[in-house]
């Protein structure tokens, strides 16, 4: 009885430790597993190593919206600036169309405020000019008689002091002449004494029938200061016109008519 006894109480016991070995290497097992769950987890994350989506944002990049901006690459606003409307002066001006003479004393589109404009900005050279013109004696401007002979103002004629606006040179082109123009507490005036024949061709009135006689327009080359809006870096000049200066009987020789 004894004997029997003792044997169960060993298979009891041998089997109660196989349970528990049992139980020991399930829970290794386990623990085995997840480790190496874990393990595979932490090696196996490729899905966030290399983001592209922040790679490829060339968007940036080539802004073209900046750098074609020509816009104010042309301005030659400022380059021939006649800031009065019309693009050119015509080849004559509108005051030409009131008188027959190569002048106008009046002239309704007479720039004055681009010659001032003008002449503040080159006033020191300008001056320079204006003297040179100023000065001329309009007394001496004048070709006088020599002789008697050639000359005897027996003519009719009129003389008066003018001051030109506009005028046409020597070349047959009208210009704008300064006069009148206020700049720097100065007034730039040009004036010239003009004498015209009133029967220029004719036979002078107050001469014999029996002398050869006839009344003739002469004329001076004058200097004016004139001013040019399409000359971009000196819009000023000196030119030669072309001015009645005075009426002369021309005498002939004594004829006898039978």
């Amino acid at each position: 009885m004894e004997v029997r006894h003792h044997a169960g109480y060993s298979s009891n016991a041998s089997g109660t430790e196989t349970t528990n070995m049992a139980f020991r290497y399930m829970i290794l097992l386990s623990v085995v597993v997840v480790g190496l769950a874990d393990h595979t987890t932490h090696h196996a994350r490729p899905s966030y190593h290399p983001q592209p989506s922040y790679q490829h944002q060339p968007s940036y990049h080539p802004q073209p919206s900046y750098h074609p901006q020509p816009s104010y690459h042309p301005a030659p606003a400022y380059h021939p600036q006649p800031s009065y409307t019309h693009g050119h002066e015509p080849a004559v001006p509108a005051c030409a169309a009131n008188t027959t003479k190569p002048w106008c004393l009046e002239d309704a589109e007479y720039p004055t405020y681009e010659i001032k404009h003008a002449a503040e900005h080159h006033y020191e050279k300008l001056l320079s000019l204006y003297a040179d013109v100023v000065d001329l004696n309009t007394e001496l401007s004048v070709e006088r008689p020599n002789t008697l002979e050639e000359e005897t103002y027996l003519c009719p004629s009129e003389t008066a002091y003018v001051r030109p606006l506009r005028a046409q040179n020597t070349e047959g082109k009208w210009r704008v002449i300064i006069n009148n123009i206020d700049v720097h507490y100065q007034t730039l005036t040009q004036t010239t004494r003009i004498e015209e024949c009133l029967t220029s061709g004719d036979a002078c009135p107050l001469v014999p029938e029996c002398y050869e006689s006839k009344c003739l327009q002469k004329s001076i080359y004058h200097r004016f200061l004139v001013y040019d809006a399409y000359d971009q870096y000196f819009p000023f000049a000196i030119e030669t016109f072309k001015l009645p200066a005075s009426c002369a009987c021309l005498l002939g020789a004594y004829t006898i008519d039978h």
